[in-house]
């Protein structure tokens, strides 16, 4: 286990963050540098807190390698502020494609057409969204506007392994839960966007990084805060943004930096994920029925042979220290969340209790 008594957590989102970054929160909550104050309690406006919002973008910008024709956005709403934002701002011609795998991808696209005319490209429905779609399986319009993906799919447990082909319209991602997990070629993207609380911070910040040439005049009729003309003009400081969220996202960024950057955490990713999947797939206790070249490091969703077996392994894990292993209510089951933050040891710990559990509960 780790120090001061703290659970190994398995959570989806809002997920466990680094104990590094925790601790620097934690000595600098009264006291922020010398300020005599928390950033809790800083002016947006102020010198020190500018200070501390450059920083976090610009630490941003060297891990992911962010060319400088692309713009970073730190707003309110987390992802799902963007699923209609997006559509208000990219709609030129009112056309856009979205590849469904999952929960997310699928509210996304039910928000875009509220606003203009969203075609589905793929939808993993008949699969239970076990799978990601080959370039052949996707329907892909020409002339859209953009078109829409979500790169790792939390509750099934699903992550895109290539960049499809779009023939010639901006892709859009959705990188909530595999931000800074790997290296990411920004260019072959128009819009990647993240909520931070499940691998980059905490809740109630969501990042937006995309092309200039895709930021055009706003609409008349649309919010003020959803305009990214407006809030790339004024630095994402429109109004008060999430400050301390903000924050909290350049310490994590800060951190990923000094473990050695994106590639050191792919390594580390793909250590962790293939320990629990090649267990999973040699077990005849455990069903893991994600495919095998769709499978995502960072949520690994499985059952045990009944849902009386399923409640009592969750039991049972949080008695041997380890929390939020339920798998989502829309598919039950167990789920483990591996971002950056849960280490190996975490890891090993869970299988230990899995092989533990088969054995007693075969």
């Amino acid at each position: 286990m780790t120090d001061q008594k703290r659970v190994y957590n398995f959570a989806a989102g809002p997920s466990t963050l680094p104990l590094e970054v925790l601790k620097t929160a934690q000595e600098q909550m009264l006291n922020y540098k010398g300020s005599g104050m928390s950033v809790m309690e800083m002016s947006h406006r102020s010198s020190a807190y500018q200070e501390i919002f450059d920083e976090t973008k610009a630490t941003l910008k060297r891990l992911l390698k962010i060319p400088d024709n692309y713009k970073i956005l730190l707003l309110h709403g987390g992802a799902t502020q963007q699923f209609s934002a997006l559509a208000l701002n990219l709609m030129q011609t009112g056309k856009a494609d979205y590849i469904v795998t999952g929960s997310f991808s699928g509210k996304a696209a039910k928000e875009a057409a509220k606003f203009g005319d969203v075609h589905i490209a793929y939808d993993g429905k008949e699969n239970n969204y076990t799978h990601i779609p080959t370039q052949d399986e996707l329907d892909i319009r020409e002339g859209v506007d953009y078109v829409h993906l979500c790169e790792n799919n939390t509750i099934y447990g699903t992550e895109w392994n290539y960049v499809p082909d779009t023939k010639g319209a901006p892709l859009v991602a959705d990188m909530s839960s595999d931000i800074l997990s790997r290296p990411v070629d920004v260019s072959k993207y128009g819009v990647i966007y993240a909520g931070a609380q499940k691998n980059m911070g905490i809740a109630g910040l969501g990042v937006v990084i995309i092309r200039e040439d895709l930021i055009k005049p706003h609409k008349e009729n649309i919010p003020v805060l959803a305009e990214y003309d407006t809030m790339a003009a004024k630095d994402s400081m429109y109004n008060t943004p999430p400050a301390y969220a903000i924050y909290m996202a350049g310490l994590v960024a800060k951190w990923v930096e000094d473990q050695g950057g994106l590639e050191e955490m792919a390594k580390r990713n793909e250590k962790k994920a293939k320990l629990l999947q090649d267990y999973l797939d040699q077990s005849d206790f455990y069903n893991y029925p994600t495919e095998a070249g769709s499978r995502s490091r960072m949520n690994v969703a499985f059952t045990t042979p009944s849902k009386e077996l399923d409640a009592k392994f969750v039991k049972e894990s949080i008695a041997a220290g380890m929390t939020n292993l339920k798998g989502h209510r829309l598919v039950g089951g167990i789920r483990a969340s591996i971002y950056n933050a849960m280490t190996y040891e975490g890891v090993e710990y869970l299988v230990n209790f899995m092989k533990k559990f088969e054995e007693e509960n075969k």
